[in-house]
């Protein structure tokens, strides 16, 4: 796959602070693929989505050094707004992206910003209501809806204008288990049938291993570890020293391989770790009947 998004000994230190938010970062993310960033927080996640975006250095003052290229292009040489039709980000706080009266009219909203005709919109809401689950829901406000309706509105009304790259920043933060459920199918969906280059800064683990291509670990501004998310996994130590807390079948099967009653790579889900966890049970019937 070609590289879309590449950042070079980029690092980013706000004005007003006295340490870097980013240090000297290296980052090459693939056209089409899906990547998990994590890290504690004031690790500077959001810090990466802003700068991916434009957003650094365009509306925040700061010390930059390095580069970031989106299509081979540096995102200070992009013209105003041009960017911004090719990246596309969802907040925590959707509410903070709402600007229209009705879900319809939210949904519309970036589209006719991007000049589309009529029928063009129309076919488009069509579909990415579908995908989203939102048809009952356009005519009713936005800011009066569940938590896991906003999201999936802020959602869908980035998806309709079908950036090449999207930026989730941790979209279920503020979810119950049901609605951050739904987030994630309507990812599932997207990464199923659209072709969309995905990033999704996330803290719940569960959900987002199973759709992640490749995983980065952020710590205090610095990229700690970066590979697919099957390797990602097995340097567990690190990620368990650095604060992430691994899905619960990853982390008990961490605790069998300290135990020594396991020694392979650990399972990514929890259907992986009842496969693997019967696996253990007979290797040490065997044993026990030799």
């Amino acid at each position: 796959m070609a590289t879309l998004i590449e950042i070079e000994n980029y690092s980013w230190q706000y004005l007003n602070t006295n340490t870097w938010a980013l240090n000297n970062i290296n980052l090459k993310i693939e056209e089409g693929s899906f990547t998990g960033v994590i890290g504690p927080n004031g690790s500077g996640k959001t810090t990466l989505a802003y700068s991916i975006d434009g957003l650094i250095p365009g509306q925040y003052r700061g010390i930059k050094h390095g580069t970031v290229k989106v299509s081979g292009k540096e995102v200070e040489e992009y013209h105003r707004g041009e960017l911004q039709k090719m990246v596309g980000v969802v907040f925590s706080d959707p509410e903070a992206q709402f600007t229209a009266m009705t879900v319809e009219d939210e949904l519309v909203f970036g589209m006719e910003n991007l000049g589309m005709g009529i029928a063009q919109i129309k076919e488009r809401l069509d579909w990415v209501t579908d995908l989203t689950d939102l048809k009952p829901l356009l005519e009713k406000p936005p800011y009066e809806i569940s938590g896991g309706q906003k999201q999936r509105v802020a959602l869908a009304a980035v998806l309709a204008m079908m950036p090449k790259i999207m930026v989730l920043d941790e979209p279920t933060s503020m979810l119950d288990p049901i609605s951050r459920e739904k987030v994630f199918d309507v990812l599932a969906k997207i990464k199923q049938e659209q072709s969309n280059t995905i990033i999704v800064i996330e803290h719940n683990l569960e959900k987002l291993v199973p759709l992640a291509d490749k995983m980065i670990l952020l710590l205090n501004g610095e990229l700690m570890l970066e590979n697919s998310t099957e390797a990602f996994f097995q340097q567990m130590d690190l990620l368990t020293g650095s604060g992430i807390n691994p899905p619960g079948g990853m982390g008990f099967f961490h605790r069998l391989s300290q135990a020594g009653y396991y020694n392979g790579a650990l399972p990514l889900t929890l259907p992986d770790a009842v496969v693997k966890l019967n696996e253990v049970f007979e290797s040490q019937g065997k044993k026990e009947t030799r």
